[in-house]
């Protein structure tokens, strides 16, 4: 399924990999076609146990309740996925963990977020020991033709178009004490969590991001397609980290070029022509006038005061 998508499948054992959530997307809607099981989702809960998330699920192990876990994960969500928003929060019903899937051109599929729940479930009644009965199960998605997948995977009350998806805990179960619960052990999962969680922190992100523009600006302006698939996340992933840290994609490209253009005409042995094309410019043109919005000077004007001469354009 990977080889037929074009996704690379020995990315799956790279913890800093990240695939685009129209890759997701796609993987589902094939995953379905093939199985021919419309519910494909849930059966991430049989297979799903803390480990699956690597230092969230070892957090989530040793947190004093469920509570308390499920804050870790929401803390912690971005090391498991990129494109997704969880919250938890205590309202009158009962705590709720509540989920949101981003796509990118594609609309997300359902399968994706009901694995999700599924999942929280399973995880639920795994660290619990004991089967944890939920008061309600709200889904996005249109009731399907066949409600028992859905019956056998929550064994509670559905509500199939929802406003969002979410499932709806008993206060009691999410404040029970765990039986894994360990708090020198969360402490240290915290520190880790917090370590790896700033690999993936938006200053991270932007690094990366100029690290690609800089490979790929002597080649033409680089698309804020093309870099988002170099860092294996969806176009929305990247504008919203980059937002997130106060920036743009058009504005890291433009300080990115800046950068590089001081370095350039450090350099006696360039031309001006050879740093406009290897600054990804078409047009020379263009170069120049970046270059007295960025400076309040013209390149040559700029190489002079360096010091250096004035080579022909």
């Amino acid at each position: 399924m990977f080889t037929q998508i074009g996704l690379d499948f020995a990315a799956l054992d790279d913890p800093d990999a990240r695939f685009p959530q129209d890759a997701m997307t796609r993987l589902w809607q094939l995953a379905v076609e093939l199985s021919g099981n419309q519910a494909i989702g849930l059966n991430m809960a049989r297979v799903v146990r803390p480990a699956s998330f690597h230092v969230v699920g070892y957090a989530l192990m040793s947190s004093r309740t469920l509570a308390e876990g499920f804050e870790r994960l929401v803390r912690y969500q971005r090391i498991i996925a990129e494109s997704s928003d969880l919250s938890f929060r205590l309202e009158p019903e009962g705590y709720a963990l509540v989920l949101t899937v981003h796509g990118d051109h594609l609309p997300p599929t359902r399968h994706s977020a009901e694995a999700s729940l599924a999942c929280a479930l399973s995880l639920s009644s795994w660290l619990s020991g004991r089967p944890i009965q939920l008061r309600r199960v709200l889904i996005h998605g249109p009731q399907p033709v066949d409600l028992e997948p859905y019956r056998t995977a929550f064994q509670a009350p559905l509500v199939f178009g929802a406003e969002h998806n979410a499932l709806i805990f008993e206060r009691s179960d999410m404040e029970a004490p765990l039986p894994t619960a360990n708090e020198a052990m969360a402490t240290l999962h915290d520190r880790f969590a917090g370590e790896y969680l700033a690999r993936f922190s938006e200053s991270r992100v932007t690094h990366r991001a100029r690290q690609v523009l800089c490979r790929m600006l002597p080649q033409g302006e680089p698309k804020r397609e093309m870099v988002a698939q170099a860092l294996h996340l969806s176009q929305r992933t990247l504008q919203r980290r980059l937002q997130e840290e106060g920036t743009s994609f058009q504005a890291l490209l433009d300080d990115t070029r800046r950068e590089l253009a001081e370095q350039y005409l450090a350099q006696p042995g360039m031309t001006l022509l050879e740093a406009a094309y290897l600054l990804g410019f078409a047009d020379p043109s263009n170069f120049f006038r970046a270059f007295r919005r960025w400076f309040d000077v013209t390149p040559g004007e700029y190489r002079a005061r360096l010091g250096g001469l004035l080579p022909s354009a």
